[in-house]
């Protein structure tokens, strides 16, 4: 349970912490809240030479309006975007879920930023980011780039992000005002990860037809995932429990599902369903 040896330096802005990655050669590691990183260099899964703290980059924080979406910076932690007024008011399923990540000591030092890069496919936050269409902000040496979250992380802890790179914020897109939203999940007693975790935000016209449905699904399997089947059955339709059951059905056609000690992927696959059934009808009846 103890590191190897390491380097530490300390970035005052992001164009120090790309350079400092830069001049590493490959050994550097970002770190923010640490609670991603430190778990895996005591059990030295990695081993980097280098580590670049970033958490005192005054830019990289806080949650702003800009346009039809919210932007949140990187290094806001958990329990600040839980509470957020902005977050709690127009993307509650966010706030949500940021209130239900790991304990106090991991919300109060754990980063957004930091949990999509890092790519852990038992993260939480990830199901209510594919459901808001989020965005990652990225820096590096070549300059600023936009990454959708739907499809940048690839596998266990494998992103798209691209070496020598800052993710910088992440931006949610503003779901109409019609709609209602939640984050439920069940977790592993022992960890409090996700077993699976389903984020639904769902609306119905003025005529009793849902007109917007999203459906964002973690933990069950590798990759994180939009629940697109489910949402293509649900549109247009009247929500009944009729429907909403049958809609719940397709809730693994989109993602693959994991078998480990704890739960095989037969469970993971009813499970899946279950919870996918109970978050779309808390949202929709």
């Amino acid at each position: 349970m103890i590191p190897a040896k390491f380097d530490y330096v300390r970035a005052d802005s992001v164009d120090q912490a790309i350079q400092l990655l830069q001049q590493s050669d490959g050994e550097g590691k970002i770190m923010a809240g640490g609670h991603s990183l430190l778990p895996l260099m005591k059990f030295r899964v990695t081993e980097p030479g280098k580590i670049i703290d970033i958490s005192r980059i005054a830019e990289l924080k806080g949650v702003r309006i800009e346009g039809n979406r919210i932007i949140v910076g990187a290094l806001t932690t958990h329990h600040e975007l839980a509470t957020h007024p902005i977050a709690q008011e127009l993307v509650p399923v966010l706030a949500d879920a940021a209130s239900q990540i790991g304990d106090i000591q991991i919300r109060n030092r754990g980063t957004i930023g930091g949990n999509i890069a890092h790519g852990d496919p038992v993260a939480d936050l990830p199901a209510p980011a594919l459901a808001l269409e989020a965005e990652l902000q990225i820096q590096g040496d070549e300059g600023q780039e936009v990454m959708s979250v739907d499809g940048f992380i690839l596998g266990p802890l494998i992103t798209l992000l691209p070496e020598n790179s800052v993710v910088t914020s992440v931006s949610f897109k503003i779901p109409p005002s019609h709609t209602k939203s939640t984050y439920l999940k069940f977790f592993h007693h022992a960890s409090g990860y996700p077993v699976v975790g389903v984020a639904v935000v769902a609306g119905v016209d003025k005529k009793g037809f849902i007109d917007f449905v999203r459906v964002g699904i973690t933990g069950v399997g590798e990759v994180s995932y939009r629940a697109s089947s489910v949402e293509k059955q649900l549109l247009g339709q009247r929500p009944t429990e009729t429907t909403i059951q049958s809609a719940a059905e397709l809730a693994i056609e989109d993602g693959e599902m994991g078998s480990d000690l704890f739960a095989s992927a037969e469970y993971r696959a009813n499970i899946c369903k279950v919870y996918t059934a109970r978050a779309l009808k808390t949202v929709l009846l």
